[in-house]
């Protein structure tokens, strides 16, 4: 019997999403990747293979503001950051993929902070 691997489920998981959520030039893909410390976010038109926009936690304006605050409201940061970027290059409206993980801590910051600035799921 095969062990439980949590990295093997989560990629499965997200190539269930992928096959259903595309980014295109009108709609990109808003795709959240989480690490243990990070979180990453990129807006991905998938027509072309091209990241538009990209914002994480490791980014310096982010490091700055930060400080000694928990991975949420970083990850509340890095979603207003990626809105704001995304905003700048013209891209209202995008296509969220969750990367495989739940819906809910930061994940969900993150999406409700890019909803907060202005950009549309």
């Amino acid at each position: 019997m095969a062990k439980f691997n949590r990295k093997v489920s989560r990629v499965r998981r997200h190539t269930r999403i992928r096959a259903r959520v595309q980014g295109t030039e009108s709609r990109p893909r808003l795709c959240v990747f989480r690490s243990l410390t990070n979180i990453y976010s990129q807006v991905i038109d998938d027509t072309k293979g091209l990241t538009l926009v990209s914002a994480s936690s490791l980014d310096e304006e982010i490091k700055n503001a930060a400080g000694d605050k928990k991975k949420s409201e970083v990850s509340e940061l890095v979603g207003a950051l990626v809105a704001k970027r995304a905003k700048e290059k013209g891209i209202t409206q995008v296509a969220f993929d969750r990367g495989g993980f739940r819906f809910h801590g930061r994940v969900k910051a993150l999406a409700d902070a890019a909803r907060e600035q202005g950009l549309k799921f």
